[in-house]
């Protein structure tokens, strides 16, 4: 693989990182490469993912599990659908579809969730591939993934994610977008109640997003990041755990957008338009709440005038 000079040099320049590929996994290793990949471009997360992973083999499987990575899109053959990479549904080189329960390439040995979990997946997949069409429209994919925890044949406890990708197509949307991909990562884990006939529910939800766009004769401009947020709920298991998880999916996400709308688009538009004034000015900055936000910063600034 080829990576740019640049990252090279500041991975060959990280003390910490040159330890680790020479020993067991040191813990001041892993702090350095997740500090090194929080603070490289969120874009290019895969492919700075790989230059460490190539440095550093012994730190591989950790990185893979704690460092999200846009998802990625396969096809199963046999049901004619396509599904959502990640490592909650990787074992070894191999992915598991959720639609036909095989690993690609074929795994003899792969792990599977059990039975019943199997049939709660089957569920999860049909009901959560309604919400994706209602809330996303095409193009866009969903793909769910439940496995079995030690617990589970105790007390029925177990863990799964939700998958979501939507990407957007040149030239769609209100600000005719060139280039977007919104990838929603929901990890939750259900610890089972029977006694009291409930189930608490732990979420992790991580949205990925990647935009860019270019609007007149300005320069093209994009904005890349992610949020991550987590919650808990007791709710009574009456109307089974799929609705118990889409309640929660669906709280989750709206509140993740109300975030990144009113707090990183917002104070991104107000930086950039104070900032550059140009001749798609109206266009770029004035969304619903900017007119306000203009008023008052004028105002600021007759008053500043003032005194001065």
């Amino acid at each position: 693989r080829k990576y740019g000079r640049r990252l090279r040099w500041r991975l060959k320049h990280c003390a910490n990182l040159r330890q680790a590929s020479m020993g067991d996994v040191d813990p001041k290793a892993m702090d350095a490469a997740l500090d090194l990949l929080r603070r490289l471009p969120p874009e290019d997360v895969r492919e700075n993912l790989e230059g460490i992973i190539d440095l550093c083999p012994d730190l591989t499987e950790e990185l893979l599990s704690r460092v999200d990575q846009p998802l990625q899109v396969a096809e199963d053959k046999e049901a004619e659908k396509q599904y959502l990479l990640c490592d909650y549904n990787r074992d070894g080189d191999s992915f598991r579809s959720p639609w036909s329960n095989a690993y690609d390439p074929p795994l003899a040995d792969g792990a599977v969730p059990s039975e019943w979990l199997r049939k709660l997946e089957e569920e999860a997949n049909d009901t959560f591939s309604t919400y994706r069409d209602q809330y996303y429209g095409n193009p866009s994919l969903s793909s769910v993934y439940f496995w079995d925890l030690e617990e589970s044949e105790e007390n029925g406890s177990f863990a799964g994610c939700i998958l979501i990708k939507k990407t957007a197509e040149p030239g769609s949307g209100r600000r005719k977008t060139d280039e977007g991909t919104w990838d929603s990562i929901h990890v939750v884990e259900v610890t089972v109640d029977k006694a009291k006939k409930s189930a608490k529910y732990k979420l992790t939800s991580t949205i990925m997003l990647f935009l860019a766009s270019k609007v007149g004769k300005t320069d093209p401009f994009s904005l890349a990041g992610q949020i991550t947020r987590q919650s808990e709920s007791q709710v009574p298991l009456s109307e089974g755990h799929v609705a118990n998880i889409g309640r929660m999916v669906e709280d989750m996400e709206s509140k993740l957008l109300a975030s990144l709308e009113q707090v990183y688009f917002g104070k991104t538009r107000m930086i950039l338009g104070n900032l550059y004034k140009g001749e798609a000015e109206e266009e770029l900055y004035a969304p619903r709440g900017m007119s306000m936000q203009a008023s008052l910063i004028a105002e600021m600034q007759k008053k500043a005038a003032i005194k001065k």
